[in-house]
């Protein structure tokens, strides 16, 4: 027997942890990054609907999201959030490995820094300081080299 899961027929299990997101200020020109971003887990179900509550109000609607394969072992096509749906697209070597395109309706898009959800405190909360400074020039793999964040084992797959 062969299960299956529509993401788009139900809703992520348990309630949406709050979100860790830091942003470029407003007015400010922008840097290599937009900001950072640091879910609580590597389930893009989960964690994509308090990201797209977190940033809806202020830069419209999120519609689309690019990922690297290295942060989430299941990528879902959509994502239901509140009042419309999320379709999530990968690259695996067209985009750093570290970092996560969010589109918007408006149409914008944002380039953040994916801290991964094991980092220490300490490491993420220079991350998120770092990716949200418009003068940054560096990626986002490049900040958590600096950071002393340690690799995900799958780019050494890649």
């Amino acid at each position: 027997m062969t299960a299956t899961f529509d993401p788009t027929a139900a809703d992520p299990p348990g309630p949406e942890p709050a979100v860790r997101l830091s942003l470029t200020p407003e007015g400010a020109t922008r840097g290599r990054l937009d900001g950072a971003w640091w879910p609580h887990s590597h389930d893009l179900l989960r964690e994509l609907p308090p990201l797209a509550a977190a940033l809806d109000p202020k830069w419209g609607k999120v519609t689309r999201v690019t990922v690297n394969p290295t942060h989430w072992p299941v990528i879902p096509r959509r994502v239901p959030v509140a009042g419309h749906v999320i379709h999530v697209g990968w690259f695996e070597q067209e985009q750093d490995a570290d970092e996560v395109m969010v589109c918007s309706f408006i149409p914008l898009r944002l380039e953040l820094l994916v801290i991964p959800p094991e980092a220490e405190a300490s490491a993420a909360e220079w991350l998120m300081t770092a990716a949200s400074d418009p003068a940054n020039t560096r990626t986002g793999t490049d900040l958590l080299t600096t950071a002393g964040v340690p690799i995900a084992d799958l780019r050494a797959d890649g």
